[in-house]
């Protein structure tokens, strides 16, 4: 992230890293078909009464939450049909102008993980289930973490869900220790000093997270007080958005500027680089699906790269915040070092990373590096204007120890061929080697003569690349890397080549 701000930092006014949305869900120790037949048998029931006994705490629950409504003085609001709840709950809160406290219930009938009552040859017993049942939603304005909602299913094993927003945290903390800012929904426009606001930011994953959350889940389940006394919910991420915002002066100042970068995103990045950004690499023991997804909507557009069920987005908030945004919704694609069992011994090695909050800080390192490499390889989009007067100089021949070097063609498809394999983003971190770029330029050879040809023909490449300044040399190592000036002349001919060429071709047609 470094060279994107250093490059552009006469139009930046700050960054700022940090949680955006996050879905954080509680499971009680009842998930499991036996561990409800014994709360059943510990009330003195028997297992047929299950649905009888159930169906009395599901009431409980809904009654609960239509007291809550009635004592704050708001609405409890049955919903029939597909509505949008957070906007209806927002609408709500601005309409009462609601800043502090409960805004209101809605109630709606949804599909949940459950049980049912299954009955066999000897006797009946409780299986998992998908059914409908009543799920409540309870909108917040929390003094602490802003806006916010629980939902709660109502039939066992009563599933509890929190989602909350890492930016409207930040900005309630900015405002209590006088910071200034500039936010706008979700995103800050501007802050008086950054660098503070990064330190208050670091702060959030280390919240004691089961202590705040548990607490609201008592908020809306009565029966924590009594039938559930002792038990307690296990919280883990369900879904972590993790945002980098690039703060622009202006309009003005972003809006060529994302033009450009969205056609690089799009054009310039594969499989293999959202790979690596996300910390992977692409290996024929891969089993999943890889998305490049660029979609145009109101106001702008936006550019979201999907590997499996994780993704990167990158789109622009009111026209000045650039803003990268990591969403992990399966943690198991990444690693932790922890103690863990390995060949039934405990040690302390990397392990797939779980969904618990424990795990937080994990996620936020892991989303900020993958923001941080994903700018990197933006850096090198910038307007074209200053590299097109430079695309000139490689059709020039140079000379390097007396020696003469031809020059490049950019409307070549072979050379701009070879300007996309050297900008590929999975060479953005370790670099490339001369295989590297056979396995782009040529079909695999069929022998070893064959071979011998094709690594001869990328030296000359690479040296003719090198001589210009394109590419440099990674000390005591066989591996290259793409230079400042290599990055924005080569990303410009391989842009122009996709954009401008074919558009030439079809008006020379005409």
């Amino acid at each position: 992230m470094k060279r994107f701000a250093e490059k552009h930092q006469a139009k930046i006014t700050g960054t700022i890293s940090c949680f955006d949305r996050i879905l954080f869900k509680g499971h009680l120790p009842l998930n499991w078909p036996d561990a409800m037949e014994r709360l059943i048998t510990r009330q003195g029931l028997r297992i047929k009464d299950f649905k009888g006994f159930v169906t009395r705490q599901s009431y409980r629950i809904s009654d609960h939450a239509k007291r809550l409504a009635q004592r704050a003085g708001r609405p409890y609001i049955y919903l029939n049909g597909f509505v949008r709840k957070e906007d209806r709950a927002k609408a709500i809160a601005a309409q009462d102008n609601v800043t502090d406290g409960l805004v209101c219930v809605l109630s709606a009938v949804e599909p949940c993980n459950t049980f049912k009552l299954a009955y066999g040859d000897r006797h009946p017993r409780v299986v998992r289930a998908l059914r409908k049942c009543l799920c409540l939603y309870f909108y917040f304005v929390d003094r602490e973490f802003g806006f916010l909602h629980i939902r709660i299913q109502t039939w066992f094993p009563l599933t509890v869900q929190v989602c909350l927003n890492g930016h409207d945290w930040l900005a309630r903390k900015l405002e209590r220790h006088g910071v200034g800012h500039q936010k706008l929904d979700n995103a800050f426009l501007a802050i008086d000093d950054p660098r503070r606001a990064q330190r208050f930011a670091n702060e959030f994953a280390r919240r004691n997270w089961p202590r705040i959350l548990s607490a609201f889940a008592r908020r809306v389940n009565p029966l924590l007080g009594d039938l559930l006394r002792g038990m307690d919910y296990y919280w883990v991420a369900e879904q972590a958005e993790f945002a980098t915002d690039v703060m622009f002066r202006d309009h003005a100042s972003l809006k060529d500027l994302y033009k450009s970068l969205l056609e690089h995103a799009t054009l310039c990045f594969s499989a293999e680089d959202v790979m690596t950004f996300l910390g992977r690499k692409l290996t024929g023991n891969f089993a999943g699906e890889i998305l490049n997804d660029y979609r145009k909507r109101w106001p702008g557009a936006r550019v979201r790269h999907r590997m499996k069920e994780n993704w990167i987005k990158m789109y622009d908030k009111h026209g000045s915040v650039l803003r990268i945004e990591t969403v992990i919704n399966s943690p198991y694609e990444f690693r932790i070092r922890r103690r863990g069992t390995r060949n039934g011994r405990t040690v302390t090695g990397w392990f797939p990373m779980p969904k618990g909050v424990a795990f937080l800080g994990r996620y936020a390192q892991i989303g900020l590096a993958v923001n941080q490499r994903y700018l990197d390889a933006l850096a090198v989009a910038d307007d074209p204007a200053e590299a097109r007067q430079q695309i000139r100089s490689l059709a020039r021949p140079v000379r390097a120890n007396d020696r003469p070097y031809r020059g490049f063609n950019p409307a070549d498809e072979d050379d701009v061929r070879l300007f996309a394999a050297v900008l590929r983003g999975e060479h953005t971190i370790h670099g490339f080697r001369n295989r590297d770029l056979r396995a782009h330029l040529f079909p695999p050879a069929r022998n070893v003569p064959d071979q011998l040809r094709q690594a001869a023909r990328v030296s000359r490449l690479l040296k003719r690349l090198h001589v210009r300044g394109l590419v440099a040399k990674i000390p005591r190592s066989r591996r290259w890397r793409v230079t400042a000036k290599g990055h924005a002349i080569l990303a410009c001919v391989v842009t122009l080549h996709h954009r401008s060429y074919p558009q030439l071709l079809m008006d020379s047609a005409a």
